[in-house]
């Protein structure tokens, strides 16, 4: 797969599929394929310096899921591992996307995640106006969220 060079590079983590996310026919579980991109995303979020404990604090601010739909293309192997990646797409308004691939250690697409996130106002319960403001304030390396 080549990349532009000005396209940011996804951000990308490598979990341990283990045995407690198989259901009783020796295949991972449809939670745990939304576990690992959930684990990735906030990985992500740790990596590019956001502390949600500081958005809430500073800003009244939590991350919110408003929407997330899994697409299976291959089964993740029992016991093996699975690269996840997270891209930030940002655009106008109070939601922004998530897209998610995950990779077979042999790099065979398992599934893609895409997700609608926002930023929930805590006081008022409404999502916030351009959550990438935001992020982009408290991130020290924003450029993993594509920002």
């Amino acid at each position: 797969m080549t990349t532009d060079p000005g396209e940011p590079t996804p951000f990308r983590l490598t979990i341990a599929v283990r045995s407690d996310d198989l259901d009783v026919n020796g295949h991972v579980r449809g939670p745990a394929y939304l576990a690992y991109g959930d684990h990735a995303r906030w990985a992500c979020l740790a990596a590019a310096g956001v502390d949600p404990e500081r958005l809430r604090t500073h800003h009244g601010l939590g991350p919110v899921n408003l929407e997330t739909t899994i697409r299976y293309h291959r089964e993740l192997l029992p016991l093996s591992e699975v690269e996840v990646t997270c891209e930030f797409h940002w655009g106008q308004g109070k939601t922004n996307r998530v897209r998610q691939e995950l990779r077979q250690p042999n790099g065979p697409l398992a599934a893609e995640i895409r997700s609608t996130s926002g930023l929930l106002c805590l006081t008022r319960r409404r999502l916030a106006e351009n959550p990438a403001h935001y992020w982009r304030l408290e991130a020290t390396d924003p450029r993993l969220l594509n920002l």
